[in-house]
Protein backbone atom coordinates (compact mmCIF):
# COMPACT_ATOMS: atom_id res chain seq x y z
CA UNK A 1 0.00 0.00 0.00
CA UNK A 2 2.52 2.23 -1.11
CA UNK A 3 4.03 4.12 2.03
CA UNK A 4 0.65 3.79 4.17
CA UNK A 5 0.61 2.05 6.66
CA UNK A 6 -2.60 -0.18 7.64
CA UNK A 7 -4.48 1.19 10.60
CA UNK A 8 -5.63 -1.04 13.31
CA UNK A 9 -6.14 1.60 16.24
CA UNK A 10 -7.87 5.16 15.53
CA UNK A 11 -7.92 8.47 17.43
CA UNK A 12 -12.09 8.71 16.37
CA UNK A 13 -11.59 12.47 17.67
CA UNK A 14 -9.83 13.00 14.32
CA UNK A 15 -9.51 10.28 12.25
CA UNK A 16 -13.17 8.93 11.01
CA UNK A 17 -13.02 8.17 7.24
CA UNK A 18 -11.98 4.84 6.14
CA UNK A 19 -10.20 3.11 3.17
CA UNK A 20 -9.78 -0.34 2.22
CA UNK A 21 -7.43 -1.09 -0.81
CA UNK A 22 -6.01 -4.46 -1.45
CA UNK A 23 -3.03 -5.29 -4.38
CA UNK A 24 -4.07 -8.71 -4.27
CA UNK A 25 -7.27 -7.72 -6.30
CA UNK A 26 -5.42 -6.47 -9.24
CA UNK A 27 -4.82 -10.12 -9.31
CA UNK A 28 -7.64 -10.25 -11.18
CA UNK A 29 -6.62 -9.74 -15.06
CA UNK A 30 -7.57 -11.39 -18.36
CA UNK A 31 -6.05 -14.74 -18.79
CA UNK A 32 -4.31 -13.32 -22.08
CA UNK A 33 -3.07 -10.06 -20.74
CA UNK A 34 -5.63 -8.60 -23.62
CA UNK A 35 -6.80 -5.27 -22.51
CA UNK A 36 -10.40 -4.66 -21.12
CA UNK A 37 -12.11 -2.07 -19.57
CA UNK A 38 -12.78 -3.88 -15.89
CA UNK A 39 -8.59 -4.10 -15.28
CA UNK A 40 -6.47 -3.70 -12.41
CA UNK A 41 -5.55 0.11 -13.39
CA UNK A 42 -9.41 0.73 -12.14
CA UNK A 43 -8.77 0.46 -8.98
CA UNK A 44 -4.89 1.29 -9.16
CA UNK A 45 -5.43 4.90 -10.63
CA UNK A 46 -7.48 5.39 -7.55
CA UNK A 47 -5.55 4.73 -5.16
CA UNK A 48 -2.67 6.22 -6.66
CA UNK A 49 -4.16 9.52 -6.85
CA UNK A 50 -5.25 9.19 -3.37
CA UNK A 51 -1.56 8.59 -1.85
CA UNK A 52 -0.41 11.62 -4.57
CA UNK A 53 -2.69 13.97 -2.67
CA UNK A 54 -1.86 12.75 1.03
CA UNK A 55 -5.61 11.55 1.53
CA UNK A 56 -4.56 7.75 2.90
CA UNK A 57 -2.42 9.52 5.94
CA UNK A 58 -5.76 11.90 6.64
CA UNK A 59 -7.69 8.47 6.79
CA UNK A 60 -7.93 5.04 8.87
CA UNK A 61 -6.97 2.39 6.16
CA UNK A 62 -8.25 -0.96 6.77
CA UNK A 63 -6.96 -4.38 5.66
CA UNK A 64 -8.09 -5.86 3.14
CA UNK A 65 -10.58 -9.19 4.47
CA UNK A 66 -11.91 -12.03 2.21
CA UNK A 67 -15.41 -13.00 3.19
CA UNK A 68 -16.76 -15.95 4.28
CA UNK A 69 -18.83 -18.59 2.18
CA UNK A 70 -21.66 -18.30 4.84
CA UNK A 71 -22.19 -14.88 4.35
CA UNK A 72 -21.96 -14.51 0.49
CA UNK A 73 -24.54 -17.77 0.20
CA UNK A 74 -27.06 -15.41 2.26
CA UNK A 75 -27.30 -13.70 -1.53
CA UNK A 76 -25.46 -16.11 -3.54
CA UNK A 77 -26.45 -19.85 -4.06
CA UNK A 78 -23.96 -22.87 -2.77
CA UNK A 79 -23.23 -23.85 -6.67
CA UNK A 80 -22.16 -20.33 -7.40
CA UNK A 81 -20.19 -19.42 -4.33
CA UNK A 82 -18.65 -23.17 -4.77
CA UNK A 83 -17.74 -21.84 -8.82
CA UNK A 84 -15.97 -18.64 -7.81
CA UNK A 85 -14.17 -20.16 -4.38
CA UNK A 86 -12.75 -23.17 -6.93
CA UNK A 87 -12.30 -21.53 -10.74
CA UNK A 88 -8.98 -20.35 -9.85
CA UNK A 89 -7.67 -23.36 -8.82
CA UNK A 90 -5.38 -25.52 -11.33
CA UNK A 91 -7.93 -27.99 -11.71
CA UNK A 92 -10.12 -25.69 -13.49
CA UNK A 93 -6.89 -24.60 -15.84
CA UNK A 94 -8.25 -26.67 -18.82
CA UNK A 95 -11.91 -25.00 -18.79
CA UNK A 96 -11.77 -21.99 -17.09
CA UNK A 97 -12.09 -20.10 -20.09
CA UNK A 98 -14.49 -22.38 -21.04
CA UNK A 99 -16.43 -22.02 -18.10
CA UNK A 100 -15.82 -17.96 -18.56
CA UNK A 101 -17.27 -18.01 -22.10
CA UNK A 102 -20.75 -19.36 -21.49
CA UNK A 103 -21.40 -16.25 -19.21
CA UNK A 104 -22.13 -12.77 -19.97
CA UNK A 105 -18.94 -10.55 -20.07
CA UNK A 106 -16.80 -12.60 -17.85
CA UNK A 107 -13.64 -13.71 -17.91
CA UNK A 108 -11.28 -15.68 -15.08
CA UNK A 109 -7.86 -16.20 -14.47
CA UNK A 110 -5.52 -17.91 -11.50
CA UNK A 111 -6.11 -14.59 -9.33
CA UNK A 112 -9.90 -14.02 -9.59
CA UNK A 113 -11.11 -16.19 -6.80
CA UNK A 114 -9.06 -14.21 -4.34
CA UNK A 115 -9.58 -10.95 -5.18
CA UNK A 116 -13.97 -11.84 -5.86
CA UNK A 117 -13.51 -12.96 -1.86
CA UNK A 118 -11.25 -9.63 -0.89
CA UNK A 119 -13.73 -7.42 -2.82
CA UNK A 120 -17.08 -9.09 -1.24
CA UNK A 121 -15.08 -9.36 2.27
CA UNK A 122 -13.89 -5.82 2.58
CA UNK A 123 -16.90 -3.97 1.76
CA UNK A 124 -18.24 -5.81 4.15
CA UNK A 125 -15.72 -5.21 6.82
CA UNK A 126 -15.52 -1.04 6.27
CA UNK A 127 -19.76 -1.76 6.45
CA UNK A 128 -19.35 -3.01 9.79
CA UNK A 129 -16.73 -0.62 11.49
CA UNK A 130 -19.16 2.36 10.08
CA UNK A 131 -22.30 0.44 11.76
CA UNK A 132 -20.20 -0.15 14.98
CA UNK A 133 -19.50 3.88 14.78
CA UNK A 134 -15.48 3.54 14.71
CA UNK A 135 -15.87 5.19 11.86
CA UNK A 136 -18.06 8.01 10.12
CA UNK A 137 -17.79 6.92 6.76
CA UNK A 138 -15.59 5.37 4.53
CA UNK A 139 -14.46 4.13 1.06
CA UNK A 140 -13.66 0.34 -0.29
CA UNK A 141 -11.56 0.33 -3.17
CA UNK A 142 -12.53 -2.71 -5.45
CA UNK A 143 -12.76 -5.06 -7.99
CA UNK A 144 -14.03 -7.44 -9.34
CA UNK A 145 -16.97 -5.12 -9.19
CA UNK A 146 -20.60 -6.40 -7.97
CA UNK A 147 -23.61 -4.70 -8.62
CA UNK A 148 -24.65 -7.30 -12.04
CA UNK A 149 -23.95 -10.68 -9.78
CA UNK A 150 -26.77 -12.22 -9.20
CA UNK A 151 -28.43 -15.68 -7.48
CA UNK A 152 -26.41 -17.70 -9.45
CA UNK A 153 -24.69 -16.21 -12.54
CA UNK A 154 -21.92 -13.83 -12.54
CA UNK A 155 -21.74 -11.23 -15.37
CA UNK A 156 -20.85 -8.00 -16.45
CA UNK A 157 -17.69 -8.34 -14.83
CA UNK A 158 -19.38 -8.80 -11.63
CA UNK A 159 -18.50 -11.98 -9.54
CA UNK A 160 -20.00 -11.31 -6.24
CA UNK A 161 -22.59 -9.01 -5.23
CA UNK A 162 -20.11 -6.91 -3.20
CA UNK A 163 -22.79 -4.62 -2.06
CA UNK A 164 -25.32 -7.15 -1.26
CA UNK A 165 -23.44 -9.71 0.70
CA UNK A 166 -22.57 -6.41 3.13
CA UNK A 167 -26.30 -5.22 3.52
CA UNK A 168 -27.07 -8.35 4.43
CA UNK A 169 -24.85 -9.21 6.27
CA UNK A 170 -25.49 -6.18 8.54
CA UNK A 171 -29.34 -6.72 8.37
CA UNK A 172 -29.39 -10.47 9.63
CA UNK A 173 -25.78 -11.19 10.87
CA UNK A 174 -25.43 -8.33 13.12
CA UNK A 175 -28.23 -7.63 15.10
CA UNK A 176 -26.81 -5.86 18.10
CA UNK A 177 -25.43 -3.21 15.53
CA UNK A 178 -28.94 -2.10 15.18
CA UNK A 179 -28.83 -1.29 11.21
CA UNK A 180 -32.93 -1.64 10.28
CA UNK A 181 -32.75 -0.01 7.40
CA UNK A 182 -30.71 0.56 4.55
CA UNK A 183 -30.31 2.99 1.46
CA UNK A 184 -28.20 1.72 -1.67
CA UNK A 185 -27.77 4.46 -3.93
CA UNK A 186 -26.32 2.74 -7.38
CA UNK A 187 -25.09 5.86 -10.09
CA UNK A 188 -22.81 3.17 -12.12
CA UNK A 189 -23.96 4.10 -16.26
CA UNK A 190 -25.42 0.62 -15.97
CA UNK A 191 -28.16 -1.13 -13.99
CA UNK A 192 -27.85 -2.35 -10.88
CA UNK A 193 -29.92 -5.93 -11.95
CA UNK A 194 -28.24 -8.34 -9.32
CA UNK A 195 -28.61 -5.76 -6.50
CA UNK A 196 -32.55 -5.12 -7.56
CA UNK A 197 -33.06 -8.53 -7.92
CA UNK A 198 -31.67 -9.32 -4.59
CA UNK A 199 -33.66 -7.01 -2.12
CA UNK A 200 -36.99 -6.88 -4.35
CA UNK A 201 -39.48 -8.24 -1.93
CA UNK A 202 -37.47 -6.65 1.24
CA UNK A 203 -38.70 -2.96 2.91
CA UNK A 204 -35.63 -2.91 4.82
CA UNK A 205 -33.17 -1.95 1.67
CA UNK A 206 -34.65 0.86 -0.73
CA UNK A 207 -32.28 0.05 -3.72
CA UNK A 208 -32.26 3.73 -5.78
CA UNK A 209 -30.21 3.26 -9.20
CA UNK A 210 -29.91 5.78 -12.05
CA UNK A 211 -28.45 4.36 -15.30
CA UNK A 212 -28.90 4.59 -19.17
CA UNK A 213 -31.62 2.19 -20.22
CA UNK A 214 -32.53 3.12 -23.67
CA UNK A 215 -36.12 1.48 -23.68
CA UNK A 216 -33.96 -1.97 -22.41
CA UNK A 217 -31.14 -1.82 -25.39
CA UNK A 218 -28.54 -0.90 -22.72
CA UNK A 219 -26.49 -3.08 -20.97
CA UNK A 220 -27.91 -5.19 -19.43
CA UNK A 221 -30.37 -5.24 -21.82
CA UNK A 222 -33.57 -6.04 -20.55
CA UNK A 223 -36.27 -4.17 -18.54
CA UNK A 224 -34.99 -4.42 -15.71
CA UNK A 225 -33.91 -1.04 -15.27
CA UNK A 226 -37.75 0.53 -16.27
CA UNK A 227 -39.11 3.09 -13.72
CA UNK A 228 -42.35 0.62 -13.37
CA UNK A 229 -39.95 -1.74 -11.72
CA UNK A 230 -40.59 -0.59 -7.82
CA UNK A 231 -40.67 -4.20 -6.42
CA UNK A 232 -43.13 -6.83 -4.97
CA UNK A 233 -44.67 -7.90 -2.32
CA UNK A 234 -42.98 -6.49 1.17
CA UNK A 235 -40.29 -4.98 -1.11
CA UNK A 236 -43.33 -2.86 -3.23
CA UNK A 237 -42.33 1.20 -3.48
CA UNK A 238 -38.46 0.28 -2.54
CA UNK A 239 -37.11 0.15 -5.61
CA UNK A 240 -36.68 3.29 -7.59
CA UNK A 241 -35.37 3.34 -10.95
CA UNK A 242 -34.10 6.16 -12.86
CA UNK A 243 -33.63 5.12 -16.34
CA UNK A 244 -32.01 8.06 -18.84
CA UNK A 245 -31.75 7.24 -23.12
CA UNK A 246 -28.32 7.87 -24.84
CA UNK A 247 -26.26 10.48 -23.17
CA UNK A 248 -22.59 11.50 -23.79
CA UNK A 249 -22.37 13.98 -20.39
CA UNK A 250 -23.26 10.79 -17.96
CA UNK A 251 -21.32 12.94 -15.03
CA UNK A 252 -22.80 16.19 -15.93
CA UNK A 253 -26.26 14.33 -15.74
CA UNK A 254 -25.29 12.77 -12.46
CA UNK A 255 -24.45 16.40 -10.75
CA UNK A 256 -27.42 17.90 -11.92
CA UNK A 257 -29.72 14.85 -10.29
CA UNK A 258 -28.36 15.01 -6.89
CA UNK A 259 -27.99 18.92 -7.20
CA UNK A 260 -23.82 18.91 -6.55
CA UNK A 261 -22.70 22.04 -6.34
CA UNK A 262 -18.84 23.24 -5.27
Amino acid sequence: MGDVKESGEMNTSERLVGIIYDEKMCKHHTPDGDYHPENPNRIRVIWNKLLANNIPQRCVVLKGKEAEDKYLTAVHSENHVNLIRNISSKQFDSRRNRIASKLNSIYFNEGSSEAAYLAAGSVMELAERIAKGDLNSGAAIVRPPGHHAEYDEAMGFCLFNNVAVAASFLLDERPELGVKKILIVDWDVHHGNGTQKTFWNDSRVLFFSVHRHEFGSFYPGNDDGFYTMIGEGPGTGYNINVPWGACKMWGMQIILLFGITS
